[in-house]
């Protein structure tokens, strides 16, 4: 880990856990979901109107269930553009690139390096145990791709440059999914938002 990418992590944390996820927030995860967004901290990842597209949970949920995956992809538009990538072999043929391309190779091993210290710093701010999930970080990195899903989330969060695959199918699913056209099919109105708080 550089200096820069310890900046980097605590830029992030620091960005997105300075603003608690509102009511609203909450109500457009559930929906996206279908069910309430137990572990969620903050909100990793925004759409151009507003609406959470990926979310920051904690490494344990409820003080005992362990949740590997800290960034955590909700966008149902976006969940549909890369389940269609999985289904057509693009694990695969992302594997292929970290097996045989070094410097996919290298920049996947530090997005997996990245991820644990993210979740590390998260754990420790949160006075979390992470032990349960020790080394181990999401997508199949850093050795192969495992779900595209995870990786999307991460980059999202993070930021580009920081994981390679995840970078590459953002790029690839822009015609059905980007952070600057509104594409949300999830609309929480004010009488949703008042069930939610009740």
């Amino acid at each position: 880990m550089t200096n820069d990418d310890t900046r980097l992590i605590q830029d992030v944390l620091d960005e997105k856990l300075a603003v608690k996820p509102s009511a609203h927030d909450i109500a457009v995860v559930q929906r996206q979901l279908g069910r309430f967004p137990r572990g969620m901290v903050a909100v990793g990842a925004r759409c151009v109107c507003g609406n959470p597209l990926a979310v920051i949970t904690r490494p344990l949920v409820d003080g005992r269930i362990p949740f590997p995956t800290t960034c955590y992809l909700t966008s149902p538009e976006a969940v549909k553009a890369v389940s269609k990538i999985e289904a057509a072999g693009g694990m695969t043929e992302y594997t292929r690139q970290v097996q045989e391309d070094d410097d996919v190779r290298l920049a996947y091993e530090r997005a997996h390096r990245l991820y644990l210290a993210f979740r590390h710093e998260l754990a420790e701010r949160l006075g979390d145990s992470e032990e349960h999930i020790e080394g181990i970080s999401a997508g199949g990195m850093p050795v192969r791709v495992k779900c595209l899903h995870a990786l999307l989330g991460h980059s999202l969060v993070m930021g580009r440059g920081v994981n390679p695959i995840g970078d590459a199918v953002r790029d690839r699913i822009t015609d059905e999914f980007d952070t600057n056209v509104c594409r949300c099919s999830v609309i929480v109105d004010d009488e949703t938002e008042k069930e939610h708080r009740a």
